[in-house]
């Protein structure tokens, strides 16, 4: 099959033929139709975070059919279903106990530890496959399976307040307006100073206010989710939310928090990270995308061009999402 691999952190990224893999016990193998491209995957192939597997084929939104499940599977051959960053679980220790599976000591995440979604098949554990909602096309599906997820479980972490800030408006941010937006929440993005295109695009999907990280937005926020890489962004929001607020920080590798002064955390207010998802996580969003309706804003790259799809998102060149088609 053909697959884009990376050989080791930073290293060469290049396609591939690889052997088609053979699921082991509880696997499940999918032919892969599209692949979402997420800036974890731009993190995993330029080394800034590095303890996974090399060579390892990169890619979490997995969208495809099964090929082949073991006798017993809720799944069945044919059947469309969707393939997360958390590909495994432990289930047996204090985390996964308490409903906290996203911190298992022994996760293994896919297109990190297990091979992912840019290649025509991938091998995955059955239960950490989704089924899909019907009414989705496979590129516009792809992106809920990490920007949606991961962004759901940011806004939840975020509370229930009415005025909320989005720091950086790529491919979750413009899922989550959506969905903020709907439940009756007033949204303020923040993007690059001067990006119009951005802001515009973040009006276009119902925010109440868009302008410059140096701006000051007309009213104080009851919670802020950062979604760009950016360190410095964390104390700027601070700046930005009422007493009693909330930082989330939704990515799994940010730059240095530069120091601010204690004042500005004062007042009860709170910083906190989002770490990966968990299975429930993936079933209320899946639920909820259709009622919405969430619609994706999609930028399509065959298999051979991945590495252009992970160039324009670490240039600021996508609106929306990229996915790669793969079949």
């Amino acid at each position: 099959m053909r697959a884009m691999q990376l050989d080791a952190p930073g290293g060469r990224f290049a396609l591939v033929e690889l052997p088609r893999p053979k699921p082991g016990p509880g696997e499940i193998l999918v032919r892969v139709s599209a692949c979402g491209v997420c800036r974890t995957d731009l993190h995993v192939v330029d080394g800034d975070i590095n303890d996974g597997r090399y060579p390892v084929v990169p890619g979490h939104q997995i969208v495809g059919t099964v090929e082949a499940a073991p006798s017993g599977s809720t799944l069945t051959s044919g059947q469309r279903v969707g393939i997360p960053w958390l590909g495994y679980t432990c289930g047996s220790c204090a985390f996964c106990a308490s409903g906290r599976e996203n911190l298992c000591d022994r996760a293994e995440f896919t297109g990190y530890q297990r091979s992912g979604g840019y290649a025509e098949y991938v091998a995955a554990d059955e239960r950490f496959c989704f089924p899909l909602p019907e009414g989705y096309p496979d590129i516009q599906v792809a992106p809920l399976l990490c920007a949606g997820l991961i962004g759901y479980r940011a806004l939840n972490m975020a509370g229930d307040g009415e005025r909320l800030g989005f720091y950086g408006f790529g491919n979750a941010a413009h899922i989550l307006t959506q969905i903020a937006v709907w439940q009756g929440r007033r949204v303020y993005a923040f993007t690059k100073d001067g990006d119009l295109e951005s802001q515009a695009f973040a009006s276009g999907l119902g925010a109440c206010w868009a302008g410059g990280v140096s701006e000051n937005p007309p009213d104080k926020l009851d919670a802020a989710i950062i979604f760009a890489p950016v360190g410095a962004l964390v104390p700027a929001a601070l700046k930005q939310i009422r007493k009693g607020g909330i930082v989330v920080c939704a990515g799994i590798h940010m730059s240095d928090i530069p120091s601010f002064p204690y004042a500005d955390l004062w007042g009860e207010r709170t910083i906190c990270s989002v770490a990966n998802l968990t299975r429930e996580d993936g079933i209320r969003l899946l639920a909820l995308a259709p009622q919405v309706p969430v619609r994706t804003e999609v930028t399509a790259y065959p298999l051979e061009r991945t590495a252009d799809a992970l160039n324009d998102l670490r240039a600021g060149r996508i609106q929306g999402a990229a996915v790669v088609t793969v079949s």
